[in-house]
């Protein structure tokens, strides 16, 4: 279309003398003002959208918000202390109870460790042949072995052209428990096989039988005292954890001791004779920063909606949703429910109460020495937040009322999402219209380049008869002149 209407500009009008162009561009461009009336919409709908996208992301924060305030698991949140965290670290969960407790840690959980008694020349040099096979368990005090149950024997052929490198590589790729490595001594420079367990815990000792067709050097590699092998010697027993908790024992077979506390893990890393003192108490900085994240989240909404529905009286300007009825009754709605008070607690029955302020431009500010103070009475804090009433008195908490009503606004027929769908839907409209004037003045300019250009054709011939009378009479006269 462009290249058409170039090759055009460049002879329309010339036969007439007419400027025939400028003509047909001033008509086009009066056909065409509706379309940039249509466009300018578009671009103040596309500025409601994106306002109104703003507006639902900030309810869509304050709901989650308002939510955690609303999670049981954030008011039975707890922290834990630990007079020395080189000896007992603690960790909380759901369920833990608040207390002090007295922790004493006589022994760490331990792998057990083997290594053999002869040495090999190098970790390249074959041993022999036979089969090795490997039992998970524990041993007692007489040396006898009981295998770990639920576990079954894993049994490794070695080949004579194994070399120790090959017997390492064939147990660690066994599926046992173990894992065995090659540690070169410091005096001969020979090599020595070392198997680990890769659990700690006295349960998961392991045992390892060579098979009375082994070589004496393949029959070296086991362990097993029970029945009188020496070709390995234990550097570390398997056992457990040990400790006293307010002076009754516990046990682990890893160095993180669980459930003998409900909901409180105690990560042991050393032997000390002398008690740890363990505290564990409600977590307020935990729900001071939910309370704090709630209080930012209603700013945040708040500002956002304030500035899109403004007007400056200075600029004379107004903001994208000023004098829009959905996102001015949303912030009408939020300051209600910010000031309404609530009987859901006896003791806090406002937002303020519980040192949750506003400020003079709307936003809300948390008073910690105020909110430290209430944190004091948890079971009325969390009621006056969380409560959720059935009777229909009017005794929701806070956070309740706040997570309901950002349910409403962001449900699939809430105020939010009709807007914004109606706000889509006149987008569409406005350029389906805009296509069908563009193609009407499209036609429009077709048609006038065509009444011009057949204009130009018609005073061209005319021009030309003209310029032959003219020559004509001309002529006459001149042979006239001559005559006489």
């Amino acid at each position: 279309m462009t290249s058409t209407t170039s090759a055009t500009l460049t002879s329309l009008g010339l036969g007439s003398g007419l400027d025939a162009e400028s003509i047909v561009t001033k008509l086009v461009a009066l056909e065409r003002q509706p379309i940039t009336k249509l466009q300018t919409e578009a671009s103040t709908i596309q500025s409601k959208i994106s306002a109104f996208g703003k507006i639902q992301s900030a309810v869509s924060t304050l709901r989650d918000a308002a939510a955690k305030l609303t999670s049981p698991d954030l008011w039975a949140s707890t922290a834990a202390t630990s007079s020395d965290e080189t000896v007992a670290k603690v960790t909380t969960s759901s369920g833990a109870a608040t207390g002090n407790y007295s922790v004493v840690v006589s022994s760490l959980a331990a792998a057990q460790t083997t290594v053999t008694n002869a040495s090999v020349a190098s970790s390249t040099s074959t041993v022999g042949s036979g089969t090795l096979t490997i039992d998970i368990g524990s041993w007692a005090a007489d040396n006898t072995f009981t295998q770990k149950s639920g576990t079954s024997s894993v049994s490794i052929a070695i080949a004579d052209t194994d070399t120790l490198e090959g017997i390492r590589d064939k147990i660690n790729s066994s599926g046992a428990a173990v894992k065995a490595s090659i540690v070169k001594d410091a005096s001969t420079g020979a090599a020595k096989l070392v198997v680990n367990s890769t659990a700690t815990g006295a349960s998961n000792g392991f045992r390892i039988q060579a098979d009375a067709s082994s070589t004496s050097g393949v029959a070296a590699l086991a362990f097993d005292p029970e029945h009188s092998t020496t070709g390995t010697t234990r550097t570390q027993a398997a056992t457990n954890a040990s400790a006293t908790i307010n002076g009754v024992a516990v046990n682990s077979e890893t160095n993180t001791i669980s459930g003998a506390l409900t909901g409180i893990d105690i990560k042991v890393s050393k032997v000390s004779s002398t008690a740890v003192s363990v505290n564990v108490d409600q977590d307020n900085t935990t729900i001071t920063a939910a309370i704090q994240a709630f209080a930012t989240a209603y700013s945040s909404l708040y500002s956002t909606i304030k500035s899109n529905t403004k007007y400056d009286d200075s600029t004379k300007t107004a903001a994208t949703l000023q004098g829009d009825s959905t996102a001015v009754g949303m912030g009408n709605r939020l300051r209600t429910l910010l000031g309404a008070n609530s009987s859901a607690s006896s003791v806090f029955t406002s937002l303020s109460s519980l040192g949750l302020q506003v400020q003079s431009g709307g936003a809300l500010t948390v008073n910690s020495t105020k909110l430290t103070s209430a944190l004091s009475n948890l079971a009325e804090v969390k009621k006056a937040f969380a409560a959720a009433d059935t009777t229909g008195s009017g005794a929701d908490g806070f956070a309740t009322r706040f997570r309901s009503l950002a349910d409403e606004l962001l449900g699939t027929e809430g105020p939010l999402t009709s807007r914004t769908t109606g706000l889509n839907t006149l987008v569409k409209n406005n350029s389906k219209r805009q296509d069908e004037l563009d193609a009407r003045a499209t036609l429009y300019e077709k048609r006038l380049r065509a009444q011009y250009s057949a204009l130009d054709t018609k005073m061209s011939q005319i021009s030309s008869t003209s310029n032959y009378v003219t020559q004509m009479i001309n002529s006459l006269n001149a042979a006239n002149k001559s005559s006489s």
